[in-house]
């Protein structure tokens, strides 16, 4: 089995981060895992295994004649024979099909706005989904919704997983250690900083000694200029930091004790996954996935999205209850460890690729 993970780019997000985790987690159990990566590289180029055969594109339009002809040469000098395709490169591996009828196509349905679906636009893809040969969904919501639009049946809901990095431990967090607020997520408005910030505002007035970090990529756009601009006004520039992304995630995590998402729509963050294999206590809007991966106030605390003051009491209640705290993050390590590890995805992946692909 010669298996190629495809990807837009490897720059800091989670449908990047699946895709080299599973590259990275075939390299034992198959011939050969390959990753390429068509538009843009990026930090997560790092956290690819040495054993992981790579290739960048370059890709700079939509119908890159290049591109085309590099991939399709990689396929059949290393004799590919699963594409498997993350999020939007499912154009690109269709055409990889119509080149090489031999090669199948799994796409990777990433979908972050899966609460926004009536909003998706998705005439290419249907046309495209005809030469998939499987899809995994990275919730339930996606899940039934290409059984619902695009009429496609061999369909199978496929968790993310998180993978402990090995990268050399460079980042040192600001603030004091055992006082300090983790949210990995990248500027963008779907992860909604602002309630986090308005909530953190509050948090700050009671606990002036607590930090909050945030660690994502900066798109130098109007929406994280207006997250700067509003942690100027607020106020809160000695206790809220802008890391920008960072290639050392679980050394960073390491350095801290909650662990937040405040996002407006997510498919199944892989943050989520990377607090859980941290140790780290969560607090999480209930979109997405995050109500099936946190039982609430059992091994965490899931807010309404947009509520700044329900997000500021839930990081309240961790501040000022330790005990509560430990017992939630050992509570969902271990859920994460039993039921999002590594192994488990890894043998549902390979046993769709079996399972729906005729190996020449």
């Amino acid at each position: 089995m010669r298996v190629l993970q495809l990807i837009d780019s490897l720059e800091t997000g989670g449908a990047e981060r699946v895709a080299v985790n599973i590259a990275n987690a075939l390299v034992a159990e198959i011939e050969t895992s390959f990753l390429c990566t068509t538009r843009k590289e990026g930090l997560l180029k790092e956290s690819l295994s040495d054993d992981v055969g790579y290739v960048f594109l370059n890709k700079i339009k939509t119908i890159d004649f290049g591109a085309i002809k590099r991939l399709n040469r990689l396929i059949r000098a290393e004799k590919i024979n699963i594409i498997h395709a993350h999020s939007s490169s499912f154009f690109l591996a269709t055409i990889m099909k119509l080149l090489n009828n031999n090669v199948s196509v799994v796409w990777h349905d990433h979908y972050g706005n899966s609460d926004y679906l009536n909003e998706r636009k998705f005439g290419v893809l249907k046309f495209c989904s005809k030469y998939f040969n499987h899809i995994f969904s990275v919730n339930r919501l996606l899940e039934a919704w290409a059984v619902q639009k695009l009429k496609f049946n061999n369909v199978s809901y496929l968790p993310n997983f998180a993978s402990v990095d090995k990268k050399p431990e460079k980042t040192i967090l600001n603030g004091i250690s055992g006082k300090r607020i983790v949210c990995l997520a990248n500027l963008r408005p779907q992860k909604d900083h602002f309630t986090l910030l308005e909530a953190f505002k509050q948090i700050v007035k009671i606990h002036p000694e607590w930090t909050l970090h945030c660690i994502g990529k900066d798109f130098n756009d109007e929406y994280s200029r207006a997250i700067a601009s509003k942690i100027k006004k607020s106020g809160l520039t000695q206790s809220c930091f802008l890391y920008g992304s960072k290639p050392d995630i679980f050394n960073i995590l390491n350095q801290c004790e909650i662990g937040v998402l405040s996002s407006k729509s997510e498919g199944l963050p892989v943050a989520l996954l990377e607090y859980g294999l941290s140790g780290l206590a969560v607090v999480a809007t209930k979109v997405g996935e995050c109500g099936v991966v946190i039982t609430n106030n059992q091994n965490g605390l899931l807010v309404k999205p947009s509520d700044a003051n329900s997000l500021f009491e839930a990081i309240s209640l961790y501040i000022e209850n330790e005990t509560l705290r430990n017992n939630h993050s050992t509570s969902y390590k271990k859920n994460i460890l039993e039921n999002y590890s590594e192994k488990t995805q890894l043998q549902t992946i390979l046993n769709i690729y079996s399972k729906h692909i005729n190996l020449q």
